[in-house]
């Protein structure tokens, strides 16, 4: 029996990376414009993904349709909102909030949309096609509720030669299911290796470090948890009008309490994105050269 999956592209965000609020000003990276989620998109079709859910705020559907989803074909692309207000029963919106509650609000905007097992990325992120393919099978082969994933990155694929990057740097135990995922910023190369800033001094990390780039898998048990994980931030936080819902403190949380395994699929890819705007001529640089070898056809969806 075949099983539907679902691509969940967080997109809220999309048009803001340049500092701009409109879809139309994210970089075109493409021999023909696209852009990193036309390669997304790409690569999970190819995988066999079945429908693609972005994630996006309210307002940004006509230029996120002319830009995005009307490209598409071979996959059925649906929307869901992104919205401030959108809360647990019981709760209400405090006036001073006005920036999104993070990754796993995102995430969870996706509830009334997905009910099969799913991927989640990032729109603005270029993963490589191996992870689409290796989480695809995993969600078909995987039975259990509660078994998700994580795409494991080598730390050194996954650096901004432009300044100091955060990521999630992972542990996982001798059958590799994650164990603790340590949010640590200002990552960057230095004369002497790959390090971040302790005190006064820097800590170092080995090039081999697996770091999450927020691609996960998970089943749909995951809204409820998320709606669980949120009321508890809501009842520290709610007053603190710049505190964030990760998706990464969310599956840390699943797996302290027991109540997920999340095995950790790893790749050798490397992981492209545009931290900052020095670094769109490198990785346009990379996609192009990922077209000559014959990855990706000249136009994405011809």
């Amino acid at each position: 029996m075949s099983v539907n999956t679902t691509l969940v592209v967080l997109a809220a965000g999309l048009g803001s990376r340049f500092g701009g609020g409109s879809a139309k000003q994210v970089a075109r990276l493409g021999k023909h414009g696209e852009i990193l989620a036309d390669f997304s998109a790409h690569d999970a079709i190819t995988a066999g993904f079945t429908k693609i859910v972005y994630i996006i705020k309210e307002g940004m559907q006509d230029a996120f349709a002319e830009n995005v989803t009307s490209k598409i074909k071979g996959i059925k692309t649906e929307i869901a909102f992104q919205a401030l207000e959108d809360l647990p029963p019981g709760f209400t919106l405090n006036p001073d909030r006005q920036r999104p509650w993070g990754t796993a609000h995102a995430l969870w905007a996706a509830r009334h949309a997905v009910s099969e097992p799913f991927m989640m990325i990032h729109a603005d992120d270029f993963y490589g096609d191996y992870i689409y393919k290796a989480i695809n099978r995993f969600l078909t082969e995987s039975s259990g509720n509660f078994e998700y994933a994580m795409g494991g990155y080598r730390l050194e694929n996954t650096l901004s030669d432009h300044g100091g990057v955060s990521r999630g740097v992972c542990a996982a135990d001798a059958d590799g299911y994650l164990t603790n995922v340590q949010e640590t910023h200002n990552i960057h190369r230095r004369p002497d290796g790959i390090a971040y800033p302790d005190g006064d001094d820097f800590k170092y990390l080995p090039g081999s470090a697996i770091a999450s780039m927020g691609a996960f898998a998970f089943k749909p048990t995951v809204f409820k948890e998320i709606e669980k994980f949120f009321v508890n931030f809501l009842q520290k936080n709610q007053d603190n009008p710049k505190a964030e819902l990760l998706a990464t403190d969310m599956v840390g949380s699943l797996i302290t309490n027991k109540i997920a395994t999340v095995k950790v699929i790893e790749t050798a890819d490397q992981w492209l994105g545009v931290t900052y705007q020095e670094d769109q001529e490198r990785v346009q640089k990379a996609i192009w050269e990922l077209i000559n070898q014959g990855k990706y056809p000249e136009r994405l969806f011809a």
